[in-house]
């Protein structure tokens, strides 16, 4: 007999975000855009992007969570959802808020430094290179 709830489990670096048993929904956010998973669906997996993760169960209701990017796994009635940082107990605007300041901006440093260590090896590489033909 097919399973009415999940389980659900959001993974940080260093820390289990939560444990949620009896969820009866979850929708995430992917690059083509949102998707929900109920409890019968097909196993998945998808590559998250920054964004609002939601999930309900009878005991919470609808409880929404700021995800920085990660991936969701999903087999049988398990859901693991691997992240590298997460924001719960605010208000959705505030969470929004949070993943504009928190997550998309640190993206930005992330390629501009990103940039920055490229040219940087560039140059070693050019130099090197030039050392060897001397």
């Amino acid at each position: 007999m097919p399973s009415a709830c999940m389980r659900l489990k959001i993974l940080l670096p260093f820390k289990v975000f939560a444990e949620k048993h009896d969820v009866l929904r979850i929708v995430a956010e992917s690059r083509t855009g949102a998707f929900g998973l109920l409890p019968n669906r097909r196993d998945c997996a998808a590559a998250l992007v920054p964004g609002i993760l939601t999930y309900e169960t009878r005991a919470e209701g609808e409880v929404c969570l700021a995800v920085d990017e990660g991936v969701l796994v999903k087999t049988g009635s398990e859901v693991l959802v691997s992240v590298r940082n997460a924001i719960g107990g605010l208000e959705l605007g505030e969470l929004h808020r949070a993943i504009e300041r928190e997550f998309l901006d640190l993206d930005e440093q992330e390629r501009s430094a990103r940039s920055v260590l490229a040219k940087l090896e560039g140059g070693f590489i050019r130099r090197f290179a030039a050392l060897d033909h001397e």
